[in-house]
């Protein structure tokens, strides 16, 4: 299984004047925590919906505030052929909960903790099954 069948493709993009009131407003309307900023086929960076808030505290209003401002650079990112583990392990060693996806150097999609560890519960409770029906009734 790749990274892509189990991630969001539906990416939602911005560029790095978008200001935050917007990339709010488009992270409530997709009902997605970030948003990947872009120039072109490039991945500048990507903004959450925290790093919007920490920003407000400083900031007088949500228009004073750009995705440049508050992204962050140049994102962890993992090619579409890596497994779901390694995904994991990446995210861990990060400290990210966000990742986005790149196939032949071009954004794909994007894959969250939550998705993982979906992916994950039940591959486990699939295991589990098996071993239930090769141990046999007790």
């Amino acid at each position: 299984m790749t990274l892509t069948e189990i991630a969001t493709t539906d990416v939602v993009t911005a560029s790095t004047d978008t200001d935050a009131r917007e990339l709010l407003e488009m992270m409530d309307e997709k009902m997605v925590g970030s948003v990947v900023i872009t120039d072109g086929d490039d991945i500048e960076g990507i903004v959450t919906d925290r790093s919007i808030a920490l920003e407000l505290r400083e900031a007088d209003s949500l228009d004073d505030i750009t995705a440049g401002d508050v992204m962050t650079d140049s994102p962890v990112t993992i090619e579409d052929d890596h497994g779901h583990f390694e995904a994991l392990e990446m995210m861990s060693d990060e400290g990210i909960r966000r990742m986005p996806i790149v196939e032949d150097g071009e954004l794909a999609g994007i894959v969250t903790l939550d998705d993982l560890v979906m992916l994950t519960a039940a591959e486990l409770s699939n295991a589990s099954d098996v071993i239930e029906q090769q141990a046999g009734p007790r």
